[in-house]
């Protein structure tokens, strides 16, 4: 069997799995990264299923990644949560890491939102900010589309000129200005991990146009628009990036940030949820 049809059939497989557990279609899927899964705290009616359950997932070990997929309504709209993401520094391959946007297609999903936690670049920006993400640069120099490709799941070369989703950043920036919120926009620039970047790098990134670095979210999105998935994607500035305020970085300091942050990003995306 090729490597194309093994693929197929563990993406029928596991939204298989997943549909006999909650046999609705989700509209909107959301990723949600360190931290962030309070997000599920919202869902009425959900049904969770742990990673280690759907055949063919893989499973998160990062903290703040609880590792398990959320199913129910929100905002009267049906979701499927993400409570944890996979990282290629925990050893997954990029595909192995996109995998779950795939079972996203397979059940119906049609929006994708993804979340991170991000290292300021941009020096305008402070700790506890949101950023929306305009687009990004790919440093992970990994894509999860290299190998045969299957005119089942996407065109051979897809085109990236707007890879998150104008149409809901306009509807993104609507929801924040009636809400009074603060929302910066930028350049994400995903990274392998696991070492933070040193302030040399930072500079560097700062010259190629980064606003916030990170080490995911980049395979996601590049297999969300293969897929046809529109895209919106926020980082929340959870520390400022090496070399600028002159301070070790720490994971313990992201999971601080995202936790004062959780409320304004809770009533932004259930805004967004409905408005979208």
């Amino acid at each position: 069997m090729s490597d194309q049809t093994t693929l197929l059939k563990n993406i029928k497989e596991a939204a298989e799995y997943i549909r006999g557990k909650y046999p609705e279609k989700p509209e909107i899927s959301l990723i949600l990264g360190s931290g962030l899964g309070v997000l599920a705290d919202l869902v009425e009616g959900g049904v969770t299923i742990p990673y280690e359950d759907i055949p063919h997932f893989p499973v998160s070990t990062v903290e703040g990644h609880a590792g398990e997929l959320l199913l129910g309504k929100v905002e009267g709209k049906h979701v499927l949560m993400m409570k944890g993401r996979f990282h290629m520094y925990e050893g997954y391959g990029v595909e192995t890491v996109s995998f779950p946007v795939r079972v996203m297609k397979e059940l119906g999903v049609e929006k994708l939102l993804v979340t991170n936690a991000a290292g300021g670049i941009n020096t305008s920006y402070e700790v506890g900010d949101l950023m929306l993400i305009r687009d990004h640069i790919n440093f992970t120099f990994r894509n999860p589309l290299i190998g045969p490709n299957h005119s089942d799941l996407g065109v051979r070369f897809p085109d990236m000129s707007e890879a998150y989703s104008r149409r809901l950043r306009e509807a993104a920036k609507e929801v924040a200005a009636e809400q009074g919120l603060k929302l910066q926009e930028g350049v994400y620039l995903g990274l392998l991990g696991p070492s933070y970047e040193t302030p040399a790098e930072i500079r560097m990134m700062r010259t190629l146009g980064g606003d916030a670095v990170g080490m995911s979210t980049v395979p996601e999105v590049l297999v969300a628009r293969h897929a046809g998935i529109e895209v919106l994607g926020f980082s929340c500035i959870s520390n400022m990036a090496a070399g600028i305020l002159d301070q070790p970085l720490s994971h313990a300091e992201v999971m601080e940030t995202t936790e004062r942050a959780k409320p304004k990003f809770l009533k932004l995306v259930l805004g967004i949820i409905s408005r979208i």
